[in-house]
């Protein structure tokens, strides 16, 4: 029998205990997204806690998806009047 000694914090799994094995990363695939939980330095209830650090997309970057120079620039800077 394993014995459950960590915990997921935040996230679609949020709560969750588990035999962590000293994981340095924690990898789920839930409908169809990987998600992620890193370690922290916090425990609760004498259990390490893996915090949520998001979701990706296993078959990487998608085309269209993201354009880099509308990460950079304002929505609206375009709708803006120039400073006299």
């Amino acid at each position: 029998m394993t014995t459950s000694d960590a915990l997921l914090q935040g996230g679609p799994r949020d709560g969750t205990e588990f035999a962590s094995e000293g994981a340095g990363l924690i990898e789920l695939e839930i409908d169809g997204k990987v998600h992620r939980y890193i370690p922290t330095m916090r425990r609760l209830d004498d259990k390490a806690v893996y915090t949520y650090d998001g979701e990706v997309d296993p078959t990487g970057a998608q085309d269209g998806v993201e354009n880099a120079r509308d990460r950079s620039a304002s929505p609206t800077a375009a709708d803006r009047e120039p400073p006299d």
